[in-house]
């Protein structure tokens, strides 16, 4: 696979998106990519609000531009 910037720790594209359509793993990923980026409220709120218009967001995001929502 390929180590590029992208976000779900550096995965390929393809990975990413089927990541991000499963909501629970979605919801996981984006928290540990938040705590590891140090981004800790912005991992809170998606700890918090990740099955609901954040991941959808998320999944049009990773589809459209291969990076999931940066906000904080």
């Amino acid at each position: 696979m390929a180590t590029s910037k992208n976000d779900y720790f550096g995965l390929d594209r393809l990975v990413s998106i089927v990541l991000a359509i499963i909501p629970f793993t979605a919801w996981i990923c984006g928290v540990l990519t938040r705590f590891k980026e140090g981004h800790l409220l912005a991992a809170i709120i998606r700890a918090v609000f990740g099955f609901t218009i954040v991941w959808i967001l998320d999944l049009v995001l990773m589809i459209l531009n291969g990076k999931i929502l940066r906000i904080l």
